[in-house]
């Protein structure tokens, strides 16, 4: 490993290590480029020094304090300021290891607290209506099947979005069981319900595009890939319709997936695989749903309550 000691030059050579070993995913490399970016440019300006990694390792407990109130008074968001210091962390421990940098007053920095917003399903009555209403949203028949199979993979899967549009005509006709690429490059298995099946298959039926190996599954309405933005497009417009709330959006189809599956009686465990959640604690949140919901219900017919 080349010896860097500028503080850019530093972060770019941690990226390239975590593209190259851990296989992270592009968004998540701009992100933490973005986020360790700032906290450099931040420490250059407090020390009135050129960032190096001699002046990197003077970092103390002040200076991170300095770091988090200058955060917190340019409007960064208590979700925002725990992601950065996170990579902050992450580049540090690599000092650490890489260069033999303290990284005590780094890495015993605090993660501020925040209210983890509870993920919002939609009813599993809406969730069969969103289906029904979409299948009548366009003057083209193939278009509407197009968009039922892209929902019924969101809601039936669990998959998010962009899980859904990767998938590729090499792929069908869909198997019971699905692999998914997911997050970071994580693989899993996804049990792949009939009324899916049903649904590519009916879209593939009505197709007017020829595929070849390797095309994506969905097509536009011009031949070409499928973008995010029209399944997001329509998802509103059959909201607005129907009067549901701005939050049925489509990953909120991923997060009825699970709540749905855990108010059937789904294990824990086995929902986190199905997500793909790297972290238990990351599932853990819709057992809050499932006791909000329990707990409504509750209070609506108990007669003490």
């Amino acid at each position: 490993m080349v010896n860097i000691d500028g503080g850019f030059d530093l972060m770019e050579n941690w990226l390239s290590s975590l593209s190259a070993v851990g296989g992270m995913a592009k968004k998540t490399i701009e992100a933490y480029r973005h986020d360790v970016s700032h906290f450099i440019h931040f420490i250059s300006n407090h020390y009135g020094k050129r960032s190096s990694k001699a002046v990197l390792s003077k970092v103390n407990v002040k200076d991170m304090r300095s770091w988090i109130s200058h955060a917190r008074s340019s409007g960064l968001s208590p979700r925002s300021l725990a992601r950065a210091l996170s990579a902050i962390k992450s580049f540090y421990r690599w000092l650490g290891q890489t260069y033999g940098i303290s990284t005590t007053a780094v890495l015993s920095t605090r993660t501020p607290k925040f209210e983890k917003p509870l993920p919002r399903p939609v009813k599993k009555s809406d969730a069969k209506n969103l289906i029904n209403q979409i299948d009548i949203q366009s003057e083209k028949e193939w278009i509407n099947a197009r968009n039922v199979a892209v929902i019924t993979l969101l809601y039936g899967c669990g998959l998010r979005i962009s899980e859904a549009l990767s998938l590729t005509f090499d792929q069908t006709p869909l198997p019971d069981i699905l692999n998914i690429i997911g997050k970071g490059n994580k693989e899993r298995i996804i049990p792949v319900l009939p009324i899916a099946q049903s649904a590519v298959k009916k879209y593939l039926k009505e197709c007017p595009y020829s595929f070849l190996p390797g095309d994506y599954l969905f097509k536009g309405a011009r031949g070409g890939p499928l973008n995010q933005r029209i399944i997001r497009k329509v998802m509103e417009q059959t909201r607005i319709q129907l009067g549901l709330p701005s939050t049925a959006t489509p990953h909120s189809l991923r997060h009825s997936f699970a709540t749905h599956l855990l108010e059937a009686g789904g294990d824990l465990r086995v929902i986190q695989e199905l997500l793909g959640h790297a972290s238990l604690s990351s599932t853990q949140a819709y057992t809050a749903v499932d006791q909000a919901s329990l707990m409504s219900v509750y209070k609506k017919a108990h007669p003490k309550a």
